[in-house]
């Protein structure tokens, strides 16, 4: 079953991500990046990954955009726990700021996204990315609109 199948059926969005993570389905992004969604509870969302060759860039490290997609999916999971049945978001700006250099040696990453505040129309969320030993490679903030479906 699907987010929007889900939504129709009436669960809200904690709920939809709970029931993503139990059943092992990985939407396209995650498949693409090799990441996983892993944890959920209201306002909190965590996803990991390990960068492999398949994220590397022509200088030789971890593409930015692999950082930015662990940080984006983050924040955005974080804002949609706390969503009802009628509501959807999506990111309006997403800002994030690079530490440290990302290697395939680097490890598994962890992307923690909380949210800061919600309200009718907007939320806003943070993330950060750590690797195994809790060294910050990069960390985003992210304004997201709410709509009603």
């Amino acid at each position: 079953m699907s987010l929007i199948e889900e939504t129709a059926a009436g669960l809200d969005g904690l709920a939809q991500l709970r029931r993503l993570i139990a059943s092992g389905r990985k939407p396209g992004i995650m498949v693409s990046l090799d990441f996983d969604f892993i944890e959920v509870e209201a306002g909190r969302a965590v996803f990991a990954g390990v960068a492999g060759d398949h994220a590397y860039n022509p200088i030789g490290t971890v593409h930015g955009g692999y950082a930015a997609a662990l940080l984006d999916s983050a924040c955005g999971c974080a804002v949609h726990s706390c969503l009802t049945a009628t509501q959807a978001y999506t990111t309006f700006e997403l800002k994030v700021a690079y530490h440290k250099a990302i290697t395939r040696d680097t490890g598994l990453l962890r992307a923690e996204g909380r949210v800061l505040s919600i309200g009718r129309r907007a939320a806003f969320a943070e993330a950060n990315l750590k690797d195994a030993n809790g060294r910050l490679y990069a960390s985003a903030t992210s304004t997201l609109l709410v709509m009603e479906r």
